[in-house]
C-alpha cells in the first residue's frame, strides 16, 4: 500500500512521486502537460469555484475552508473521485499536485487529510 503526498506542481518531478494527480480546477499558469507530469487531472475533485472565490487563499479563512471543502468531498457527486484516489493509493504512492503559492493553506492539504481519515467523513 502506498501513501498520499502533496507537492506544488512547479516543483521538479521525482521518481518517488509515484502516481501524480493534478487536483486543481484550473490548469497551472505557464505549465505544459509534459512539465506538470501528471498521469491524471482530476479537476472535479477540486473545491467548487464558489468556495475557492470565498477562500481567496486568506489564511484566516482556512479552518472554515477546510470544513466546507470536506463537506463537498462527502457529497455523493465526489464519492467516485474519492474512491478512485483511494484505489490508486492501494497500489502505489499518489502525489496530489496543486498550484497555490501557500504551501500550508491549500486544497491539496485538505484533500490529503480527508483521504487519510483525519477529517469527518459524515
Amino acid at each position: 500500500m502506498g501513501k498520499f503526498k502533496i507537492k506544488r506542481v512547479y516543483e521538479q518531478t521525482e521518481t518517488g512521486d509515484g502516481f501524480r494527480v493534478l487536483v486543481d480546477r484550473l490548469w497551472p499558469r505557464g505549465m505544459t502537460k509534459e512539465r506538470v507530469g501528471a498521469e491524471v487531472w482530476l479537476k472535479e475533485v477540486a473545491p467548487s469555484p464558489e468556495l475557492c472565490r470565498w477562500f481567496g487563499h486568506v489564511p484566516e479563512r482556512f479552518e472554515q475552508f477546510q470544513a466546507s471543502y470536506a463537506a463537498e468531498l462527502r457529497d455523493e457527486a465526489a464519492r467516485p473521485l474519492v474512491d478512485q484516489l483511494r484505489s490508486w493509493v492501494k497500489e502505489q504512492d499518489v502525489t496530489l499536485l496543486y498550484a497555490a503559492k501557500d504551501e500550508r493553506h491549500n486544497q491539496a492539504i485538505v484533500l490529503k487529510r480527508y483521504l487519510e481519515g483525519e477529517l469527518p467523513r459524515e
